[in-house]
């Protein structure tokens, strides 16, 4: 086992931007070590003061849409423009090993190179919906570490999206034309959550497909409720490959944070996804005390069968499990 860090040797390391101290941190509040944990929580309010002054991007779109060639080619727009960038791509996970399952270490070479970019590919794990548990926390520490832009990759399918769109202040839909009927294929609620949407791969043969798929959405959005913003999501072409479009996206991500920050809409979103911050470490850390419980665990290894058999109600065993719980936790 690897040598835990002193929480000074953390806190500066990350602050100094050392990359490698930066990847040790994450690893740290990645961790269910109570240990850990308990020095992840530490560290994370002292890098508190340092952290916010990022814009954080949330980027989704179905398997195939090719979301990891547009941030390379998104992202290297933004490093020639001065800007540092994190990058946290969240993978789909084994439930046998839970490891990633996507080729990590193949995706955005030349990005990865550039010392002005961090790349931190995580496995999903159980968390709901494949977004990493602790993306948040992993947000901060690329905060304080100085970088700027904070691209959040999700794996694009289940409750990543609500569950993104909770961590980031502008949230990217990327589409593709020319598979049958495009509107069809994406889910209402992701396009109500959606700040911009973006047809990629419009190149070549695909140019007059993507222009009718641009009209296409922009109607289907006037059918939508306001943003709570009042920002109306505009609908862009790009292509990672020619690099058309990108600058569009980067001037529409850069208005919406300037209308946001002016009218106090930001601040006030970050507010309350700190809130939610706050409910899912309840929900978490209540979870690991629980399944941690000697008297517990005895419980579930003597009544599981049962339930399995059917001899016995699922309700009924976790209702006791619950009242054995809080009577010896008081």
């Amino acid at each position: 086992m690897k040598k835990r860090l002193s929480l000074e040797d953390y806190k500066s390391g990350v602050l100094n931007g050392n990359r490698v101290r930066l990847s040790q941190a994450i690893t740290l509040v990645e961790s269910r070590l109570e240990q850990d944990s308990k020095l992840a929580s530490e560290l994370v309010q002292e890098i508190l003061p340092h952290t916010g002054k990022s814009i954080r991007i949330g980027i989704t779109g179905v398997p195939g849409v090719g979301k990891s060639t547009f941030i390379e080619s998104f992202g290297n727009l933004l490093l020639e423009k001065g800007k540092r960038l994190a990058v946290l791509a969240v993978d789909p996970s084994s439930q046998k090993s839970k490891g990633s399952i996507l080729g990590d270490k193949t995706r955005m070479e030349k990005l990865a190179a550039d010392k002005k970019a961090f790349i931190r590919p995580s496995p999903a794990g159980f968390t709901l919906g494949g977004v990493a548990a602790k993306t948040r926390e992993t947000i901060l520490l690329c905060e304080a570490a100085g970088f700027d832009v904070i691209l959040v990759e999700t794996v694009g399918v289940g409750q990543s999206e609500t569950t993104v769109k909770s961590m980031v202040d502008f949230f990217l839909l990327l589409v593709l034309a020319g598979a049958g009927d495009e509107l069809q294929g994406i889910k209402k609620g992701i396009m109500e959550m959606a700040d911009g949407i973006v047809i990629n791969k419009a190149e070549a043969d695909n140019m007059s497909a993507a222009k009718r798929a641009k009209v296409n959405y922009q109607n289907a959005l006037h059918l939508f409720p306001k943003t709570e913003s009042g920002w109306i999501p505009p609908v862009l072409t790009a292509s990672s490959i020619t690099k058309a479009g990108l600058e569009d996206i980067w001037n529409m991500i850069s208005e919406y944070e300037a209308i946001t920050v002016e009218s106090g809409f930001k601040e006030e979103n970050r507010s309350q996804q700190r809130i939610k911050w706050l409910e899912e470490n309840l929900q978490f850390l209540l979870s690991n005390r629980f399944f941690q419980n000697s008297m517990i665990k005895k419980k579930l290894l003597e009544e599981k069968p049962k339930v399995q058999s059917g001899e016995k109600s699922p309700l009924a065993l976790a209702r006791e499990l619950i009242e054995i719980f809080f009577d010896n936790s008081k």
